[in-house]
């Protein structure tokens, strides 16, 4: 035990080291981040002669602060204009956008950093401690478990649709459809490509995202002034300090919250594939279930709030577990990780925390690290990020728009993903005007593939028999969760009705 602690001491020492350089690396990761289209992972590949030649110490802390960094970053403008910066920030402007109309952007930013700062560290420290019992879960989580856990973020379409039932589910369907359009998982038949060829890989989801948040937006806020409404205007008039620290306390009463649904990132993100979009679903999904006041949900509400930011940041100490201890990457950014490791001549596996324990803990540690810094340099700059808001929108509309189709062109570099962005835009736009919900169309955007893929899957393995989805164990533990998630809502509306009835 005391050797384990020295080591862990020294590990931490080493990494404190390196201070010089996570400092800019968080602030190139907050504009990585923030900017759609670009993320960790394209930055880290960007920047591959300059990781390659640095040692593997140095170059271990500079991807791994990019990657919490850029993490944490794309919930700035998911904030502030409605723009997420990567899929995994999707649920975020639920409520942290309503926040910031009501002239509430600068706690809602406080409250995000806190969220996903600690949500992180408390995850990198369970997963240092629990990695043999979390490397098995990836063993655990076969096709059938996929198939409900995506099921529970699929399920948010509902809970979106209890505010009007016919146009929830009429926009989580067509965003179903859409997420179809490409070639067919088994045969590779083209299904509603129209020609296009761009499309064969399906519809790629950055412009989706851009187009129906971002560009869409800037439609509607064009028509107005400021984003803020009166009474947002009123509050931004005087920014000062205790806004910022009365987010920073409103995140922290909320400790609890912060940590079970990080947990959810957690465990989401040791599944290799999962990813950070899958987890801030299911979370915000769960965090309204067992609301005592769902209704406010999607109307700014704090833990709408923290649930996404929280469960994103907490997938980053995930998709190193199985990395490290199998070698098997838990996403994209994990696997030019593990690119850069293999050209350091790293062996994974077990044994890697006796031979190299620097690498292996160095890592995590670089994480904890790096979340601890960011709480000290980025949460005194929501003051002045929020300050965005007040930009009059003649001038955020087309900034808002030339940014977002450079984002949605970086990632395939196609002049059509330009013009899909803006054709999910004039979709969003109408969506808008006519009372549809565009995050339960970009849900079924971003789950509708994953699930048909794991679905397929599964009926190959067991020759057509569509009972094998209640041939699990684990599976058929979800899926009475799954079952207990959707009617709970309904038993505590009842409940809570039955209350304001016998109450004078």
């Amino acid at each position: 035990m005391g050797d384990t602690a020295a080591l862990l001491f020294s590990v931490l020492m080493d990494t404190l080291g390196y201070w010089w350089v996570m400092i800019p690396t968080i602030f190139l990761g907050l504009i990585v981040g923030g900017i759609p289209g670009f993320s960790a992972a394209n930055t880290i590949i960007i920047l591959m002669p300059l990781t390659l030649a640095m040692d593997l110490q140095m170059g271990l802390v500079f991807m791994v602060t990019l990657y919490c960094a850029a993490r944490m970053g794309a919930g700035i403008p998911a904030i502030l204009v409605n723009i997420p910066g990567t899929a995994g920030a999707a649920a975020t402007p639920l409520d942290g956008y309503p926040m910031t109309k009501q002239g509430r952007g600068q706690q809602a930013l406080s409250i995000s950093f806190v969220s996903s700062a600690i949500g992180g560290l408390l995850t990198t420290i369970i997963a240092l401690a629990a990695m043999p019992l979390l490397a098995r879960v990836g063993f655990y989580m076969h096709a059938v478990e996929m198939i409900v856990v995506m099921l529970f973020g699929i399920s948010l379409i509902a809970s979106i649709a209890a505010q009007d039932m016919i146009k929830g589910l009429i926009a989580g369907f067509l965003g179903l459809m859409i997420g179809s359009i490409g070639t067919d998982v088994v045969y590779a038949t083209p299904r509603g490509t129209m020609g296009f060829l761009e499309l064969y890989d399906g519809v790629p989801l950055i412009p989706a995202l851009v187009g129906l948040f971002a560009v869409s937006e800037a439609f509607i806020i064009i028509e107005k002034k400021v984003i803020l409404s009166k009474k947002g205007q009123e509050a931004m008039e005087n920014p000062s300090w205790a806004a910022t620290f009365e987010g920073v306390r409103e995140a922290l009463v909320r400790w609890k919250h912060i940590v079970w649904t990080s947990i959810i990132g957690l465990v989401i993100g040791v599944i290799p594939g999962a990813g950070a979009s899958i987890a801030s679903f299911v979370a915000y999904q769960q965090s309204r279930t067992f609301s005592k006041t769902p209704e406010k949900y999607g109307t700014g509400h704090i833990e709408g709030l923290i649930a996404p930011e929280s469960a994103n940041n907490g997938v980053t100490s995930g998709t190193l577990v199985p990395l490290l201890v199998l070698g098997i990457p838990g996403g994209a950014t994990a696997a030019i990780m593990l690119v850069v490791m293999q050209y350091h001549g790293v062996s994974f596996g077990p044994s890697l925390f006796q031979r190299q324990p620097e690498v292996g803990y160095g890592m995590f540690m670089a994480m904890a690290v790096s979340y601890l810094l960011m709480m000290l340099t980025i949460i005194p700059l929501s003051r002045y990020m929020s300050r965005v808001t007040t930009v009059p929108t003649i001038y955020l509309a087309p900034m808002i728009i030339s940014f977002t189709l450079v984002g949605a062109f970086v990632p395939r570099e196609y002049m059509f993903d330009m013009y899909l962005a803006l054709a999910f835009g004039v979709l969003g736009y109408i969506a808008r005007r006519t009372g549809y919900h565009v995050a339960a169309i970009l849900i079924g955007v971003i789950l509708g593939p994953l699930l048909e893929t794991y679905f397929l899957r599964a009926l190959k393995k067991s020759e057509g028999d569509i009972t094998v989805l209640f041939s699990s164990t684990i599976g058929n533990i979800l899926w009475v969760a799954l079952v207990v998630s959707l009617i709970l809502p309904a038993v505590f509306d009842r409940r809570r009705k039955r209350k304001e009835l016998v109450t004078p």
